[in-house]
């Protein structure tokens, strides 16, 4: 098993007489709170040759604005149809004797009326087909397995197609139109334009090239920069679009220099063809608050600290996964008020490079102790926490000092600069590729990644591997116009999962991302790749893994353990992957997919953390009612006033718990046999919880993450001076 230690760092050095900062709610980060904003709908339409089209279907030169009718007020704001092959729609409709037809519009001129779609440049007939979806587009979405098939003409250009307002519209037998929808594309994007080659900007010795993919674009541009915010571009390129990748060459110069992307591109969320400006999804450097894309070779000499090269040589040895110890880390709360750090380091990356911090000093003890990994929370490029230290706000700890520590007057101060100080968990995405520039004393130019860098070189030099926590389930924001969006601008409507209606799924609180769909899974992959090569990292944890398809974490563990040192400069067979293998939302019960849940990734050596232990032992869950007791929290034994009933259901909760703390302690395998409370053997997979589940759902040991309680935390539970030691195995274990 692996453990994980969750402590408040002891060098803080904050007065007692300081409040912390209020939380809307414990379990959910400020981060993960889902703000609404309004899209405008007045931007300019995109106009191009009705020659777009190679099919000589029924044309219409009709460039109509949208007119919603009393059909349905927003029908074309919802996507309740599949486009999932090339020649496949699904739709949930049933057509008896009417008929369908599908609608494109390359200027995004649709409109509905009581005798169906207006303003296309195409319209096409389906024809049903009464055998219903086949069986790898069922695999692919099961959540629509039910949904009608629609054939199209085989001939059809649906590579131009995508690039259109899409429509599909239902008529009944006297050619009145009872239903319309716009279309979700993935599928077919999938089909057609899946792709394995180069994205990103790269290097040779004589020129920068860009690719991007982007099948649903219209056009792309790329503008090019000298300095990090401000001006005028440089020079504006015109990208050439191949099967779906756009891609220029330009000279060497372009290094150092920062770039965005215009992209015009159908919106499903405003209608309309937009104009938008994003960041390259593959970039590696930024500027400040991630205005601008950097032109940046991570391969670059003058980027690499001293002895970096050589750095793999260095790292500790772990001889299984097994005997691996990790310490979780905030990387500005290890420093930000630490007087034995210089300044200008305190709350960044450069605190871990001191010799003698009090920080440092005690990450050294730890490392003896024992403690083998550092997690470090989120430390990609997120939102809600401005890059540019002067920006920032404080309040002064002489004023909160003289206020006592429960008073309203001190969290008020506290309150009033909450949204503009530096402290954030991190986990609001918006690139995940890039280091945070909040943390580095330079947030333009190449500072971040050369302090990153640093700080995985000092980390290892005292003996510590290192863990980096990892969101790609979701994204900060969405849309054509916040200045948080990314993927959605690049290709609307495919990097972010969506519901039957059409809308964003957010159940991880905002934004979830669909790795089910291919090209989402090849970044994820990417990225991965990328932090282990061009930073040396030695794990990674999955936040709400569960969200992510199991086919995209063995894939990421299979492409991490391909990594060799003499090519790639690590071991990748020595990188540890786990995380949040919870299982609700969309994703339960396979229900986009087999995803990576506790009980789909047996066999997989991936590991997830275990909460059956960490409810037996402290009682209840974090959903369930607080004061619920457990093994080690007074269960039967110090009542605290909670009705949990009888004292025979006390009891009852009592050996159950016992039970499930046996399987715990023998990592959670499913094979384990255990003596239960009522004198039966039973394995650890016929133990039974949270509604019938299992609680041993491991194959092997390394399957499992134990979290280990400091004493403090417990100390919340009136159990004083015990903490948790979790065995690999217990002795004398059985199996079967």
């Amino acid at each position: 098993m692996v453990d994980v230690l969750r402590v408040p760092f002891p060098v803080l050095q904050s007065s007692p007489s300081l409040s912390f900062k209020p939380r809307l709610c414990p379990l959910i980060p400020p981060s993960r709170r889902l703000h609404l904003k309004s899209n405008s709908l007045l931007f300019p339409l995109f106009c191009s040759s009705p020659s777009f089209f190679k099919l000589p279907l029924r044309c219409s030169s009709s460039s109509m604005p949208l007119q919603l009718s009393s059909l349905s007020q927003d029908s074309l704001l919802y996507s309740r149809a599949y486009w999932v092959t090339k020649t496949i729609i699904a739709w949930n409709v049933d057509v008896v004797e009417g008929s369908c037809y599908l609608y494109a519009s390359k200027v995004a001129a649709l409109s509905v009326t009581d005798n169906g779609i207006q303003g296309h440049d195409l319209e096409i007939k389906l024809e049903e087909d009464r055998s219903g979806l086949p069986p790898n587009v069922i695999e692919k979405f099961p959540h629509i397995r039910d949904y009608r098939a629609f054939k199209l003409p085989p001939v059809l250009d649906a590579k131009n197609l995508v690039k259109c307002q899409l429509a599909v519209a239902e008529f009944n037998s006297q050619g009145k139109c009872r239903n319309a929808t716009g279309l979700q594309l993935p599928g077919v994007l999938d089909e057609l334009f899946s792709y394995d080659g180069p994205l990103g900007a790269f290097y040779s010795a004589e020129a920068v090239s860009l690719c991007l993919w982007a099948p649903t674009a219209q056009a792309v541009y790329a503008h090019i920069y000298k300095d990090p915010v401000g001006g005028c571009p440089l020079e504006i390129i015109p990208l050439e679009e191949t099967n779906g990748v756009w891609s220029t060459k330009g000279p060497k110069s372009w290094e150092g220099c920062y770039y965005m992307y215009e992209v015009s591109v159908y919106h499903p969320s405003t209608l309309h063809i937009e104009k938008c400006y994003a960041n390259d999804p593959y970039a590696r450097g930024l500027s400040a608050d991630g205005k601008r894309t950097l032109f940046v070779n991570l391969h670059a000499d003058d980027l690499k600290p001293e002895g970096w090269d050589e750095l793999e040589d260095m790292k500790p040895d772990i001889l299984s996964f097994s005997d691996i110890s990790i310490y979780e880390l905030h990387i500005r709360d290890f420093s930000a008020n630490d007087d034995t750090v210089n300044a200008d380091f305190r709350g960044g990356y450069m605190a871990f490079t001191l010799k003698d911090s009090a920080g440092v000093l005690h990450l050294k003890k730890l490392s003896k102790a024992g403690i083998t990994h550092v997690h470090l929370l989120p430390t990609f490029q997120f939102a809600a926490v401005d890059d540019e230290k002067e920006n920032w706000k404080y309040v002064d700890s002489k004023i909160l000092e003289k206020l006592p520590s429960d008073s309203a007057e001190q969290q008020e101060k506290i309150t009033a600069i909450q949204d503009d100080d530096a402290y954030n968990w991190g986990y609001n995405p918006v690139l995940w590729g890039v280091p945070k520039g909040s943390y580095s004393s330079d947030p333009n130019g190449p500072c971040r990644i050369v302090e990153f860098r640093k700080m995985i070189q000092a980390l290892t030099h005292i003996g510590l591997r290192v863990v980096l926590d990892v969101v790609y389930n979701h994204l900060h924001a969405n849309g054509p116009f916040d200045k948080d969006s990314v993927l959605d601008k690049i290709v609307p409507g495919y990097y972010l999962r969506r519901n039957t209606d059409g809308f964003i799924e957010n159940s991880t609180c905002v934004n979830n991302t669909a790795s089910e769909h291919y090209m989402v899974e090849r970044l994820i992959i990417d990225d991965l790749l990328s932090w282990a090569i061009n930073y040396k990292v030695d794990g990674f944890r999955f936040d709400l893994m569960g969200h992510i398809m199991k086919r995209t974490m063995v894939k990421a563990k299979d492409a991490l353990c391909s990594l060799t040192k003499e090519r790639d400069g690590v071991d990748g067979s020595r990188i540890y992957i786990y995380g949040e293998g919870w299982d609700f939302g969309e994703v339960a019960k396979n229900g986009r997919g087999i995803n990576a849940s506790q009980f789909n990734l047996c066999g997989t050596g991936i590991g997830s953390f275990n909460d059956r232990i960490r409810d037996a032992m402290l009682g209840g869950s974090p959903f369930g009612p607080p004061l619920q007791q457990g093994f080690v929290t007074g269960l039967l034994l110090e009542p605290n006033g909670h009705d949990h009933g009888t004292k025979d259901v006390e009891k009852a909760m009592l050996a159950s718990a016992k039970d499930h703390i046996q399987v715990g302690l023998a990592a959670n395998l499913r094979g384990f046999v255990l003596t239960d409370f009522e004198g039966k053997e039973r394995k650890g997979s016929e133990v039974l919880c949270y509604g019938g589940t299992p609680v041993g759902y491991a194959f092997c040991p390394t399957e499992t993450v134990l979290i280990l309680l400091s004493e403090n935390t417990l100390l919340r539970f009136n159990v004083p001076g015990f903490v948790l030691k979790v065995c690999t195995l217990l002795s004398g274990v059985k199996f079967s």
